[in-house]
């Protein structure tokens, strides 16, 4: 059980070769599959697109027969004197009959042109007139009529031959297709009534039902979306985005399909403008239904599979050969001890692998006296580093610090100056004699709130300092002189143009972070978009010039890449900068 893992490690190559070639090889097959069927596929809906386009020429030919007979009896009624003058006169009872009577004879004589289609007319004038020949073409009371959405959609586009949707409530009387005008005087504009041409939607469905049959659809949609009549029935009168979004797609781009998803289906999805309607025209098939057994895509599979399985052994042999070499040479240097370098490897085996063993050979010569260097240097940086920073005590701070203590003492202060020396006394303590790299938040805090106190008594208190420490924080270890270059940055940086102010420095604990925040609500300043630190450096008369990028780089000396400070401020609102340490005691 152990000679199987063993020999996978010693032939780590062949194996990353044998995979790769494998993936390829597959992703290849699949790829020329899938690009064979895909072309099969397009070849196919391209010669199916053009037949199925020679159709809807056809459905729109006997369309626009329907639309031409609607047109020619709409332009007898608005040429007819006699239907102006009923419809808009006024007149008594005996004189409503007498035009009845006179209505019913012309407008037999108007109906004759579109007697080839079941289809009824109704009239409206603006003397209150409602004429039909004959009801039952469209059973519509003349109240719904006058209320009803369709007569308002005529009124406010007069001039346009409209195709509307009337879906009845009462599903035994069906759905209608109207047509519809307002009856206008050409010379002055106005309207004197409105003209209605009701068709069934069962028989205005067979203009194209002849050319449905399961998997093959028609819709006809108006530009709001609305399904006004289809072979699916069902979906008559509901709207769909969908249909409307193809409809557009293809309009904004001129294609002869798209393949698109409609009644949870891929479908194979043509379209039509039909501009006397004002209505799209789609023909919809299921692609599975028309595509079907076209292509045995079992047989490509296994033909493919077949393929694959030769170019496997192939390269498994290939690759084997080329490896064998290298293998026994992973085995000699796997063999070396990860502690003892003076253990060599045998050089043997092709060119290749017999100039990889002499480097091995001499990378070993070189790798003890590089390692003990390297050591030796880290420690003096460290070191060296941390000795800078103790003796980064400016002169002039302590001059300045001494002469204030000075003027308190002539002044009388003796307790303001004991306080003040007492301040300086720790300070120098924490600075220059604690040696040790790291200190509790405590003793930082401390330090900081000696070096603020001996701020405020040179300066005044016009800039406050307030502490917010999470219970339990106090202990913790942090790098020392993390926290005293921002306050001190704060102090003479951050109120030039502020005269007063505040600076809080909070520190608090999320999982297994310690995080600091030194936030003031001063001048502010401009933060690079990269949000790289700057590499600000103290006036002479500042406390030890430490920089801000320097306090960056020691802790990620110390603790790595996912520990350090960020910086955010805005000119005017103030400055935060956030201090991420690991949560230690």
């Amino acid at each position: 059980m152990r000679f199987i893992p063993e020999r996978f490690r010693h032939n780590n190559l062949f194996i990353t070769m044998f995979v790769i070639s494998v993936i390829i090889i597959i992703t290849v097959s699949i790829t020329i599959t899938w690009t064979t069927i895909r072309m099969s596929e397009e070849f196919f809906f391209d010669k199916f697109s053009i037949t199925n386009a020679k159709v809807m020429d056809q459905v729109e030919e006997s369309f626009e027969k329907y639309h031409y007979s609607v047109v020619v009896a709409s332009n007898n009624l608005l040429q007819s004197g006699t239907i102006k003058e009923i419809l808009t006169k006024e007149g008594s009872n005996l004189e409503r009959y007498q035009d009845f009577f006179t209505l019913d004879q012309q407008m037999k004589r108007i109906k004759s042109s579109i007697d080839t289609y079941e289809t009824g007319i109704i009239i409206t004038g603006s003397n209150g007139i409602i004429f039909s020949i004959d009801r039952s073409y469209w059973p519509i009371t003349d109240e719904e009529l006058k209320k009803g959405v369709i007569a308002r959609n005529t009124g406010n586009q007069p001039k346009k031959l409209m195709y509307q949707l009337d879906k009845r409530t009462a599903k035994a009387q069906g759905n209608y297709i109207v047509t519809s005008k307002a009856l206008m005087e050409r010379t002055s504009g106005n309207i004197y009534g409105s003209m209605y041409f009701a068709i069934k939607e069962s028989e205005f469905r067979k203009f194209y039902s002849s050319y449905t049959s399961p998997g093959n659809h028609v819709f006809l949609v108006n530009k709001a979306g609305v399904i006004m009549s289809s072979d699916q029935s069902k979906l008559i009168g509901e709207k769909s985005e969908e249909l409307l979004q193809y409809a557009q797609e293809m309009k904004a781009e001129p294609k002869d399909y798209i393949i698109g998803s409609f009644l949870g289906k891929e479908q194979i999805i043509l379209t039509k403008y039909l501009p006397s309607f004002d209505l799209y025209m789609f023909n919809i098939i299921d692609k599975k239904t028309a595509f079907g057994n076209l292509i045995d895509k079992r047989k490509m599979v296994f033909i493919s599979m077949g393929i694959v399985f030769v170019a496997l052994l192939f390269v498994f042999l290939a690759s084997r050969r080329m490896t064998n070499s290298l293998s026994r040479l992973v085995k000699q240097i796997e063999s070396t001890s990860k502690h003892d370098f003076g253990q060599y490897v045998t050089v043997s085996g092709t060119y290749e692998t017999r100039q990889i063993g002499q480097a091995f050979n001499s990378m070993l010569d070189e790798l003890h006296e590089y390692v003990e260097q390297l050591v030796v240097s880290q420690k003096q940086r460290r070191n060296a580093e941390l000795a800078a920073l103790q003796q980064q005590i400016n002169p002039h701070f302590l001059y300045n610090t001494l002469t204030s203590i000075k003027f308190m003492v002539q002044q009388g202060g003796k307790e303001e100056s004991e306080a003040t020396i007492n301040s300086l006394i720790s300070l120098l303590q924490n600075t220059i004699g604690n040696v040790s790299e790291t200190i509790t938040l405590k003793q930082e805090l401390d330090n900081l709130k000696n070096y603020v106190l001996i701020n405020q008594k040179r300066y005044g208190d016009r800039i406050k300092v307030n502490y917010f420490v999470s219970p339990g924080c106090e202990e913790l270890q942090i790098p020392k002189l993390v926290l005293q270059p921002f306050m001190e940055n704060s102090f003479f940086h951050g109120f030039i143009q502020k005269q007063d102010g505040y600076i809080n420095v909070l520190v608090w604990q999320e999982g297994n972070k310690l995080i600091c925040e030194v936030v003031d609500n001063g001048d502010g300043m401009e933060v690079s978009a990269d949000c790289s630190l700057p590499d600000t450096k103290r006036k002479q008369q500042h406390f030890s010039g430490i920089g801000v990028r320097n306090v960056h780089e020691r802790i990620q000396l110390i603790y790595g890449d996912d520990y350090g400070v960020s910086i955010s401020s805005k000119l005017g609102e103030g400055t935060k900068v956030k201090i991420i340490l690991p949560s230690q005691k």
